[in-house]
């Protein structure tokens, strides 16, 4: 709020004064037209000539103008440091731990300014304990599934290999399939401390994306391309349509592949039961629109919702035994995010489909 001059509290108190003394003034000089004519009332005649003579009318006038201007400058002054005693009010509950007080902002000297300059202050203290109680409780989270998701395996492999110590297995065939399952669980353990390492920096502020100009479908086209013996293996084809295959962005080629890898490695585990992954590439308002495409089984209605916080796993097969460490989508995410971009899901009985949207170059 911009304070004019003439509505500062300076000028406010200035003109409490001058109406203070006027009002005074006019008060003591109609009582005094006021006792003239009682004057010549009988039953006043005798008291007011005594005041006048023996005390005088000049010091009485004197001392009733003084009690009258301290009289008005009080009611002139009363809104002002009403207003005032409100905002210290706001001050002591602030203190008492009430940040959703509010001033409202009733004048424009310094006081208006004031109040609203403690409704920001209260605003951005409020947000900022809401994100520091945020930040405890991710982290919260954050320690809860890792710990989950780290004793699971853990636990199989100190079983197995409680086995072997104990030699309480009956030939080396069985011996090396106890060690070949710790192993894979062993595996399982560092791809997930792996992951959870990829999510940490990119959820960080340090991360610096290099940004390059790249053709979506010229990069999408090599990445499906390695993609290939998994497709062949999982018994399915990547199709690829493009309404445009000259579409630029501006993007980090690395991380980007990352977020893609994610989405089609997802789409070959999830999409298992049609025979294809379609790749549909197209532009919106100034986005490149992607959409990974497979033909599995849909994601439940209420899973969608939550399908990008980590470690949130779906009731359709997205367990760690299949692989999955509930990071994948929420590591995409971010990049898409770190990016200028946005992610969304949706699935019906058809199709279940990944659509990321990337500003265009």
């Amino acid at each position: 709020m911009k304070t004019n001059f003439i509505y500062t509290m300076r000028w406010k108190f200035i003109l409490a004064f001058i109406l203070s003394i006027a009002s005074a003034v006019a008060t003591v000089l109609i009582a005094y037209q006021v006792m003239l004519a009682a004057l010549h009332v009988k039953p006043f005649t005798a008291p007011i000539s005594w005041v006048v003579n023996e005390i005088g009318s000049t010091p009485i006038m004197v001392v009733a103008g003084g009690f009258l201007f301290l009289v008005y400058f009080f009611l002139f002054s009363r809104k002002i440091l009403g207003y005032l005693e409100e905002i210290t009010r706001g001050l002591q509950e602030i203190a008492k731990g009430n940040l959703t007080y509010t001033i409202v902002a009733k004048s424009a000297d310094e006081l208006g300014t004031v109040a609203e300059h403690f409704n920001h202050m209260t605003e951005k203290l409020r947000k900022s304990i809401e994100e520091e109680r945020n930040a405890e409780r991710t982290k919260n989270e954050l320690i809860t599934g890792v710990s989950h998701d780290l004793r699971t395996p853990l636990t199989s492999v100190l079983g197995y290999l409680e086995l072997i110590e104990a030699d309480r297995y009956h030939d080396e065939v069985e011996l090396r399939y106890y060690t070949h399952i710790a192993y894979e669980k062993t595996k399982s353990l560092k791809k997930l401390i792996d992951r959870l390492f990829e999510y940490t920096s990119l959820s960080g502020e340090g991360i610096e994306l290099q940004l390059k100009k790249v053709n979506v479908y010229g990069f999408l086209k090599q990445l499906a391309e390695e993609f290939i013996p998994q497709l062949s293996k999982a018994g399915m084809t990547c199709r690829m349509a493009a309404e445009d295959d000259g579409l630029f962005i501006l993007a980090d080629g690395q991380q980007l592949m990352r977020a893609y890898e994610n989405l089609l490695s997802n789409a070959i585990r999830y999409g298992g039961k049609g025979s294809y992954v379609d790749i549909r590439i197209g532009k919106d308002d100034g986005f490149a629109v992607v959409e990974i495409v497979n033909y599995g089984e849909p994601i439940a209605a209420r899973d969608l919702p939550f399908i990008f916080e980590r470690f949130y796993r779906a009731d359709r097969s997205r367990t760690s035994q299949d692989g999955g460490t509930g990071l994948g989508l929420a590591i995409t995410k971010s990049i898409v995010e770190l990016h200028g971009g946005q992610i969304i899901a949706r699935s019906s009985r058809k199709e279940t489909v990944f659509e990321t949207r990337l500003p265009l170059a």
